[in-house]
């Protein structure tokens, strides 16, 4: 590891050149625009896969291509690398400080869009082999990339391909690295073993067969609008509380070990309603934010939309409402069946006065993991090698479909072994990534591919 070690302190200034040329093409993979700038991003990081001494290529789809590369080790055991090269907007241009593919490095973090969010994070494994590769250091097991340019418009080239390859993906897999989350602060590296599932759904109500005066028919013809409100009044409380019956019938309560951990966490109640100017925040005064969000479910009104938009008073009982819902999953709720019980509510509490639709839009897993797996404790040992400190456990409110995929059909661990930060700006204006994390990430890396039994 030595030699590992001084061969990326020694081209540290290298390898944030290389992660600026990376970042410099705009991989935007929701907009036809960028066609070929997502070509062109494939193709040179197939070249700087290949130019490090991997076995590379694309693999085709209907969508954008998936950067396959690998390297074989001593044995036939196999370490599967996920990251996505594609990146979201960059919209709006105006709150951006520097332009968002011109890299710039600013009080110790370098600024562009997919900085953390994924570029900077896959990077950083890509490095770490580099250095094990050059140093003449002996590889325990294959290591396989699989980059895809689909992550931020919802492809499915990636899912497509590990559902026809899984025989072969799965065949001595150790488990699969996804390097697109967080870690706990900018000092402490973190293993996430629970992210939360989701059902998405949209209500339509329609009433009248045409927007009404509301003084020649109003309290004569029910108002779709408000029917809609009411509907929402009876799935939530103000307080967070979400009134479904069977809602919370199957949410797992924490064990023993999760309610210590969570209590070595920093709490940041105070800060977040700081931060977010805020008065208070819901949900039950016992937990913390942190427990709220990652071992709680929701019911959210992610937009409501129906009548009269514009400026000032339009005085009408608009013809129809409708509002989208997200609602986010722990470990043991069942989409399928949470999906069921709030459709069966909604026609319960609709009014008579409107005929309702729902729509189903997607759904994913929640996903919990074995924190005694092999992969995890190495990983839990890389990262403290690598960063100097010691690794905490944490959840995720958010979901990973990519996850659900790999875990489903491979049948095998993931680790989600992430180094980016909520202040990081994934998905804003001035994301960036911090220079040092770059550095003991490739580091932490370096540390568990040498772990591969």
């Amino acid at each position: 590891m030595e030699k590992i070690l001084e061969y990326i302190e020694s081209n540290q200034e290298r390898f944030l050149e290389e992660l600026k040329t990376f970042l410099r093409f705009p991989s935007v993979s929701a907009q036809p625009a960028h066609k070929q700038d997502m070509i062109n991003c494939a193709q040179w990081l197939v070249g700087h896969l290949a130019g490090i001494g991997l076995e590379t290529k694309l693999i085709e789809g209907d969508g954008h291509p998936i950067v396959r590369a690998r390297v074989k080790g001593t044995s036939a055991r196999r370490l599967i690398i996920y990251g996505h090269y594609d990146v979201q907007p960059e919209d709006p241009l105006d709150q951006w400080l520097s332009p968002p593919f011109e890299p710039e490095i600013r009080n110790g973090k370098l600024y562009a869009r997919g900085a953390t969010d994924d570029k900077g994070q896959v990077f950083a494994h890509i490095k770490a082999i580099e250095a094990v590769l050059q140093t003449g250091q002996p590889l325990g097991g294959e290591v396989l990339f699989l980059i895809e340019g689909e992550e931020e418009c919802g492809g499915t080239v990636l899912a497509d391909y590990i559902k026809y390859e899984k025989a072969n993906l799965s065949k001595d897999a150790l488990g699969v690295i996804v390097s697109d989350c967080e870690m706990l602060d900018e000092n402490t590296p973190a293993i996430t073993y629970a992210l939360r599932g989701m059902v998405a759904l949209e209500i339509g109500l329609k009433g009248p067969n045409r927007d009404l005066h509301s003084g020649t028919f109003g309290g004569a013809v029910g108002n779709p609008a408000i029917g809609l409100t009411s509907m929402i009044s009876g799935c939530i409380q103000p307080n967070g509380e979400i009134t479904i019956p069977g809602f919370y019938d199957d949410v797992s309560p924490l064990e023993d070990w999760e309610k210590e951990n969570f209590t070595k966490l920093p709490s940041e109640d105070e800060q977040l309603k700081t931060d977010l100017e805020v008065k208070s925040l819901l949900g039950p005064s016992e937990m913390t934010s942190l427990e709220k969000t990652w071992a709680r479910p929701t019911f959210e009104v992610n937009g409501i939309f129906g009548g009269y938009q514009g400026q000032g008073s339009k005085t009408i009982i608009p013809s129809s409402a409708g509002a989208k819902i997200t609602m986010r999953l722990v470990p043991n709720q069942d989409p399928a069946k949470i999906a069921q019980v709030v459709k069966a509510h909604l026609q319960r509490i609709c009014p008579d006065f409107v005929e309702m639709t729902i729509t189903d839009v997607f759904s994913t897993q929640p996903v919990l993991f074995d924190i005694k797996s092999p992969l995890i404790r190495s990983a839990c040992e890389a990262l403290g090698e690598g960063f100097g400190q010691e690794t905490a456990y944490i959840r995720c409110g958010g979901s990973i479909p990519v996850v659900n995929t790999f875990s489903q059909e491979l049948e095998k661990p993931v680790l989600l072994m992430g180094f980016g930060l909520t202040s990081d700006g994934a998905h804003s204006p001035n994301e960036c990534f911090s220079v040092a994390t770059f550095q003991r990430a490739i580091k932490a890396s370096a540390a568990l591919l040498g772990k591969i039994p």
